[in-house]
């Protein structure tokens, strides 16, 4: 299990649709309650002196993969559109997080000096030395790849010691558990694991990423009280995958 003491910056990637709120026929827009409690987690973790960045996704609002196959939009321009839309849940959240008293910075793959900083890894890095959250959005910069290898990317660019995944349920299990009251719950898993059972926690991509620079992943719920640093205590249900 995980131990907060030995973690020093962590990566959280949180889906668009968790900041939709619980409320199953709403997956859209964004949710002020569920913005509230991401960030008064994310400031129960940074007041024990960890070092927070975060990469979000844009699924409430368009996913550049079913806008391709739905409507026809060129793959290219389909997945810009999503990254457009993780710029727009990075501000939400950015605001959320300020208004709970925490610095906070967004940067953006693509330059949009109006509104957020360009992604430079070095300056990402500095804000987080200065106690400052970061929040990347809009991916990786670059069309056919998605937002969990962009939190790869990024947990391994700013030398994150631990990935974490929030999503609707906690942890990893053989199968839907939302769909079957018999699946089981993985405590652990490995990379391979996760590839060979074709188990949909990250696309095959990121996970390369990590696998290959074993980068540990934490796998949990976002809408269990203070889960975020629960996860680093040890103290709630997760799935943790290394090698």
């Amino acid at each position: 299990m995980l131990n907060h003491q030995s973690h020093k910056r962590v990566l959280l990637k949180i889906s668009g649709e968790a900041l939709a709120g619980q409320n199953p026929s709403q997956n859209q827009g964004l949710d002020q309650a569920m913005l509230h409690k991401v960030a008064i987690d994310v400031r129960c973790v940074v007041e024990r002196g960890i070092e927070v960045c975060l990469v979000v996704g844009g699924g409430n609002i368009y996913r550049g993969v079913s806008g391709s196959k739905e409507h026809g939009i060129d793959r290219a321009t389909s997945d810009h559109m999503g990254m457009l839309a993780t710029v727009i849940n990075a501000l939400a959240l950015q605001n959320a997080i300020e208004h709970v008293n925490v610095p906070c910075r967004m940067m953006s793959a693509i330059p949009m000096q109006a509104i957020g900083e360009v992604y430079i890894r070095r300056r990402a890095i500095h804000h987080m030395e200065k106690g400052r959250v970061v929040i990347f959005s809009a991916g990786s910069g670059n069309p056919f790849f998605t937002t969990d290898t962009a939190a790869a990317l990024r947990a391994l660019e700013m030398g994150c010691d631990l990935l974490l995944k929030g999503t609707k349920v906690e942890g990893v299990y053989d199968k839907d558990p939302v769909k079957y009251l018999d699946a089981v719950h993985y405590e652990t898993l490995s990379y391979s694991d996760l590839l060979s059972q074709k188990l949909e926690v990250m696309d095959a991509t990121a996970v390369a990423l990590i696998r290959e620079h074993n980068l540990p992943l934490a796998v949990f719920s976002i809408y269990e009280e203070n889960s975020f640093i629960n996860v680093l205590d040890g103290t709630t249900k997760y799935t943790l995958i290394t090698e």
